[in-house]
């Protein structure tokens, strides 16, 4: 059973529907109680980074969160919003963020001739970086859908998962232990997503 975290900043309606085609178990809760059983966590999330971060705030859900990912240390992955709030804050805003990653997240950032749009939007490929379980059957060639205008910059290399080019190389996914997180959307990337979710599913 996975359980999705609640807090007023995620997309969750397409991750529970891709999650019951690939015959998965996973429930919606923003209740502490809930969340402190968990076995397995998603932490979805759209919109701006400081908006995330109050959102989770006034959740008062971050308490718990630290107890089941430092020292239970359950399976969580973060996607797009939920990645950037593992870091320790982002250009985007003021507030800290849960800083369980030694990173940033910062706003892409051209030439001034360059004709590149932001925010990145649509689908691109991806470079994996180590071995991992979540990639179990996949390949380089997989295409991922994305849609943010930050990304991720990672002080430890060795927290780095997958790269991918906009631009310049920037950071798309990163992999600490338990903690795994993606700038893309599995539930929006068809079968390479499904099978990024059937991966979390049966082999954490």
């Amino acid at each position: 059973m996975i359980t999705i975290v609640d807090y007023g900043a995620g997309n969750i309606g397409s991750i529970l529907n891709m999650i019951k085609k690939i015959g998965g178990e996973s429930q919606v809760s923003s209740d502490e109680s809930v969340i402190d059983k968990a076995q397995k966590l998603i932490l979805p999330g759209v919109g701006s980074f400081d908006f995330g971060m109050q959102q989770l705030i006034n959740s008062g859900l971050i308490d718990v969160l630290n107890k089941k990912v430092l020292v239970d240390k359950i399976p969580i992955l973060g996607i797009c919003l939920g990645v950037q709030l593992f870091t320790k804050g982002s250009a985007e805003g003021n507030l800290k963020g849960l800083g369980w990653i030694d990173a940033e997240t910062v706003r892409f950032d051209f030439e001034s001739d360059s004709m590149l749009k932001i925010p990145h939007m649509g689908w691109n490929t991806i470079k994996i970086l180590k071995d991992s379980k979540i990639f179990k059957g996949m390949y380089e060639e997989s295409r991922f859908y994305f849609v943010h205008s930050y990304h991720l910059k990672c002080n430890d290399e060795a927290d780095g998962l997958t790269i991918s080019n906009y631009g310049y190389p920037f950071v798309s996914g990163l992999e600490k232990n338990n903690i795994i997180g993606f700038q893309f959307h599995p539930e929006k990337s068809h079968k390479y997503g499904m099978k990024i979710l059937k991966n979390f599913i049966e082999q954490y």
